[in-house]
């Protein structure tokens, strides 16, 4: 099967912020970890709890994108439902983010 790789997604963020950014991604991506790691495990309230974190992180750097995956993964965990599209959503955004600083 031939996978398209993800297109780049440009986010903004001040310049006074570079030296943030990269750990501030890294969380994202050991939250990420953790997601897949609950949803193995059946575990919503992890998947939500994860989510709710999601939802408060992104907006603060710019990273709207992250803050919509996480009020989903939140949302739909709390109703025990499947978020594994969403986490697939976020592990391609986190994959294709371009960070440029103004």
């Amino acid at each position: 099967m031939l996978r398209m790789s993800p297109t780049r997604r440009s986010v903004h963020v001040a310049d006074e912020l570079r030296d943030l950014i990269p750990r501030f991604l890294e969380h994202r991506r050991e939250e990420l970890a953790q997601l897949r790691a609950a949803i193995a495990r059946s575990d919503f309230e992890e998947t939500r709890r994860i989510g709710h974190i999601l939802k408060g992180a992104g907006g603060g750097y710019g990273f709207d994108e992250i803050t919509r995956l996480g009020a989903g993964i939140e949302r739909l965990a709390a109703r025990g439902e499947d978020v594994r599209g969403l986490v697939d959503e976020l592990a391609e955004y986190l994959g294709a983010v371009e960070v440029r600083f103004d």
